[in-house]
């Protein structure tokens, strides 16, 4: 029994696999994948390019780090600081060991820094599960100066398996990549006459929110059952996506 079954999985591994090289929809999107993974600049780049915008002392929040090489340590601001409960990281080397609700729930009773702080950027990376990144935004709202820029990850996934809810579903054509619902709360804020925002098509997608800074209109709600055709279809528009060369010549005409 146990031979059979092991000879049963051995087949449909293989036959996966070659689905894999030959099913039109898994080269596809593999090959999404491939452009994406290739694009330019970098989500580092983009925020050491915000913060190289201000001529005082820069302060600097990236909730979600993970590996600090990945990003967090390539930063460069004045005064940094770093939150993530450590769920992928074991050595989880940052200031504030917690989830980001905890963090600006701590923030706000002035238990951790100082309440009445504000960041010229936070960097949005946790949790990439729309209710928790709707979650960030508007917290870090609170705490983002005037003229200051909210920027988070994975806001333009190239297809739905990459948008896919549970990151461990792997089987699929996006395979490891995985971008989850970032997107729908981007949307959401897309609509709100609070921000400024646009989406630099780079990196799977570096979203920009600015209280002050008139980087793109809001739009009218639009898709509101969030349905990934609908966005694949009229992405440009929803996002507000824009090439960084675009994106910099609109900040430095104001």
């Amino acid at each position: 029994m146990l031979k059979n079954n092991f000879i049963y999985k051995t087949i449909k591994k293989y036959i996966y696999g070659q689905r894999m090289l030959t099913d039109p929809i898994f080269i596809e999107i593999e090959e999404k994948s491939k452009e994406e993974s290739n694009k330019k600049p970098s989500r580092t780049e983009i925020i050491n390019y915000l913060l190289s915008l201000k001529k005082d002392k820069t302060i600097y929040l990236e909730i979600g780090v993970r590996n600090p090489d990945d990003n967090y340590n390539s930063i460069k601001a004045d005064e940094k600081y770093s939150v993530d409960p450590g769920v992928e990281f074991d050595s989880n080397p940052v200031d504030f060991k917690m989830t980001s609700d905890m963090f600006f729930q701590s923030l706000d009773e002035n238990k951790v820094l100082n309440k009445d702080i504000r960041f010229d950027v936070i960097f949005i990376d946790g949790l990439h599960l729309a209710e928790q990144v709707d979650r960030d935004i508007a917290n870090s709202l609170k705490y983002i100066k005037d003229d200051g820029f909210i920027v988070l990850h994975d806001c333009n996934p190239p297809s739905e398996w990459h948008a896919r809810e549970n990151y461990n579903y792997i089987h699929t054509p996006a395979k490891g990549f995985w971008n989850g619902t970032t997107w729908k709360a981007f949307m959401k804020w897309r609509f709100s006459n609070l921000v400024y925002s646009c989406c630099i098509n780079s990196d799977w997608g570096v979203g920009i929110l600015s209280k002050k800074n008139k980087i793109g209109e809001s739009i009218e709600p639009t898709n509101l059952f969030f349905e990934f055709a609908v966005f694949d279809k009229n992405r440009a528009e929803h996002l507000n996506l824009i090439e960084f060369d675009d994106f910099k010549k609109i900040i430095e005409s104001q």
